[in-house]
């Protein structure tokens, strides 16, 4: 019996597409699977709430909604692992870099998709997760060393200078004085 390649389960957006096994880099992963639609009938199913959608070209439509399509639960990312590629007038997810068992199968679902649907509550992919939080904590680290610089020092107590040292400035200004008065 052949071991599964991947394994739907629980991801930061909802549900996944994980590897089992480890791909190379051009394997074939899954087949985008489901009716052949026209982009009409597409947007009439969207209306009423479907949402995987593939589109193949300016006339045509996958509707990815059957159960049995398995490639509907790889989501989108910035940075993607995989990409769809056209094959005999179908739709095939290959990896596009070696993936690791474990790691979620994910590929760019597109410029029209990003501004539609991610562009008014931002890219929630794994790769912008990471880079809002690197940017706040480069922010917290700011905030700290500015918060550091803004506190004031406490002033040290004054060091006792030995008598030697104070005779010496006494001596210093007394010529000081000296001076200011003969420059009158």
């Amino acid at each position: 019996m052949a071991t599964q390649r991947f394994r739907i389960g629980r991801s930061y957006t909802g549900l996944g597409m994980f590897a089992t096994r480890p791909f190379k880099r051009r394997d074939y992963i899954a087949t985008y699977r489901g009716p052949r639609i026209t982009n009409e009938e597409s947007e009439k199913r969207e209306q009423r709430g479907a949402t995987y959608m593939f589109a193949l070209s300016k006339t045509h439509t996958i509707d990815g909604s059957p159960r049995y399509n398995t490639a509907r639960y790889i989501n989108h990312s910035c940075r993607p692992n995989a990409e769809p590629v056209g094959r005999n007038g179908g739709i095939v997810i290959i990896a596009s870099k070696k993936i690791e068992p474990g790691e979620e199968i994910t590929y760019d679902y597109g410029k029209d998709y990003f501004e539609y649907f991610l562009e008014a509550g931002g890219c929630q992919c794994a790769w912008h997760r990471e880079k809002r939080a690197r940017k706040r904590r480069k922010a917290r680290m700011l905030a700290k060393v500015g918060k550091k610089a803004g506190k004031k020092t406490r002033k040290q107590p004054a060091k006792k200078r030995s008598a030697a040292k104070r005779s010496a400035s006494k001596r210093s200004a007394g010529k000081r004085s000296a001076n200011k008065r003969s420059a009158r």
